[in-house]
């Protein structure tokens, strides 16, 4: 049975009461810290961004929203609404891989389409560079962008690179693609050329050009429209403009961060002057934690570690959303979020609240039918201010090996497999197993600096806290009951996802051993704990 009589009925019942969808503007920077836009870092670091904040300051600013470990793990949990670890996604995309977003994974897009929406995404995809996983098959009418990280983008440029054209056109990065979705189902690919050093200079300024014409002809249409625009600023490396260079006199990151806010509220008043602003969502974020070991071309962030590691600082991202007369202008929220859960929210927005039970149901959309497991939770009564609490109680913290490393339940986090590696070796050495989950609280030690500068209590505060494990336990093993029904769609690279759920079962069942038996299995807070979908 599937539901594609309920897209159509969600339809006609928006039109039936009058209301207009909203548009829905998506703005991500590439490898941003936590501590880069100013309305984190309040001014510390010496520049302003003061699009970004604009965001902030007419809508929502959020200290504990997870983006994920890398590029592609960050995009597909956005876009899928599903844990990277049940997409395959964990690992950074990289020319010629096999790996891409699949067919039987729904995306915004395409939860979007039926509903009346025109689709459009500019800039980084690195979702697959293959032409079966280009956003214009994936519910997207028009795609403009570059498909990977750009210091894979410019490796061609190296002297010592292979001169065999074979070499190349097997291994080595397309071009910057235009491409649209046809009436009957096949995509009309252009390629525009190479990202260049030189091109990568400007072609953010291409990216939005695009962006801003698809906005002002979806607007002239009477569309609603949803826009992902996804800027290359600011992964490494930065290689800026003339006029972009010394504006801060603090060197090449946060120049660029001037610069891509300059991006920021060009679209910001391409909003305003098309007269449309009242009636869009706007979210500013970014797709993982800060690239500290590329400073000073690198993200900033307070917490502890970095891209690519079990510690918060390759996790947490900046996030604001506006949304006006929704959102009440200057909140700030503690409460956890995760980009998985912008897939239910903005397709509630939409006018279809349930689309998470229909997904599991089995969901017609288009000529595609669908039936996963979404990870996100619906975030819409939140931000109305209908509820107080949003239904989000923890998360997990996968490798891009595909191992559960972490596991976050309120304010307790639990980590199963610490990177005790700096710089280039986060990406190198292996992850180091514990016999015993390593426990933080992050309202108490939200930097989780406790067992390394406060080692002399810290063993005995583990020891008087032994109680998180019970409920860790149940949790994980609720999580790992939902692959019997929806297992994982194809395996992270270079590992074996067989290997990797056996690993989470096995430390589900360490916590099992390690957890005091005499204690219930509750949540730490002593409130009922959901099983986290």
């Amino acid at each position: 049975m599937n539901s594609q009589g309920g897209d159509d009925m969600a339809k006609k019942e928006a039109k039936k009461e009058g209301k207009k969808q909203p548009n829905i503007l998506i703005i991500w920077g590439d490898d941003i810290g936590w501590f880069n836009p100013s309305c984190y870092h309040q001014g510390a670091m010496g520049y302003r961004t003061p699009n970004i904040d604009r965001i902030a300051a007419e809508g929502a600013r959020f200290t504990d929203w997870y983006g994920q470990q890398s590029c592609t793990a960050g995009r597909a949990a956005f876009i899928t609404g599903q844990s990277p670890i049940r997409t395959g996604l964990t690992k950074v995309g990289l020319p010629g891989a096999k790996l891409g977003l699949q067919d039987e994974d729904p995306t915004i897009a395409e939860m979007l389409k039926p509903l009346g929406y025109a689709t459009g995404q500019f800039g980084k995809n690195h979702l697959g560079d293959r032409d079966e996983f280009l956003p214009t098959n994936h519910g997207f009418d028009e795609f403009f962008g570059n498909l990977y990280h750009l210091n894979a983008e410019e490796e061609p440029e190296n002297p010592d690179y292979p001169k065999d054209p074979n070499f190349r056109k097997h291994f080595g990065p397309r071009g910057v693609l235009h491409s649209w979705a046809q009436p009957d189902g096949t995509q009309r690919i252009e390629d525009t050329g190479p990202l260049t050093k030189k091109r990568m200079e400007t072609v953010d300024e291409e990216f939005l050009s695009a962006c801003t014409d698809f906005i002002e002809r979806t607007t002239a249409e009477d569309k609603p429209f949803f826009c992902w625009f996804n800027s290359t600023r600011m992964h490494i490396f930065t290689h800026l403009r003339k006029e972009s260079q010394g504006v801060t006199g603090l060197g090449v990151y946060p120049d660029g961060m001037v610069e891509h806010d300059g991006h920021v509220g060009r679209l910001l008043d391409k909003l305003d002057e098309l007269g449309i602003t009242e009636n869009t969502i706007v979210m500013y974020s970014t797709d993982n934690g800060a690239e500290v070991l590329s400073w000073p071309d690198g993200g900033s962030t307070p917490f502890r570690g970095e891209k690519d590691t079990n510690w918060e600082g390759g996790w947490r991202v900046p996030c604001a959303i506006r949304w006006p007369g929704v959102i009440k202008p200057g909140t700030l929220s503690n409460e956890i979020f995760s980009h998985t859960d912008m897939l239910p929210t903005l397709v509630a927005a939409a006018g279809e609240p349930g689309i998470v039970e229909k997904l599991k149901r089995g969901h017609t959309a288009g000529k595609k039918t669908f039936k996963v497991h979404i990870d996100g939770y619906n975030l819409l009564p939140f931000l109305k201010g209908d509820v107080e609490k949003n239904p989000r109680r923890g998360f997990f913290y996968w490798s891009d090996d595909g191992d559960l490393m972490a596991l976050r339940v309120d304010a307790w986090k639990l980590h199963f497999l610490e990177q005790r590696a700096h710089g280039l070796g986060v990406w190198q050495d292996p992850f180091t197993e514990l016999r015993v989950p390593k426990l933080f609280n992050l309202r108490s030690d939200p930097f989780e600096r406790g067992d390394k500068d406060a080692s002399l209590y810290y063993d005995l505060w583990v020891a008087q806290h032994m109680f998180v494990l019970v409920p860790a336990q149940v949790i994980v093993g609720e999580f790992l009951k939902t692959f019997e029904e929806f297992p994982p769609r194809q395996k992270p690279s270079s590992f074996s996802i067989g290997d990797a759920l056996e690993k989470a079962r096995e430390q589900q069942k360490k916590l099992a051993v390690a957890a005091p038996p005499e204690e219930e299995a509750v949540a730490p807070t002593g409130e009922e704990q959901p099983a986290m979908h």
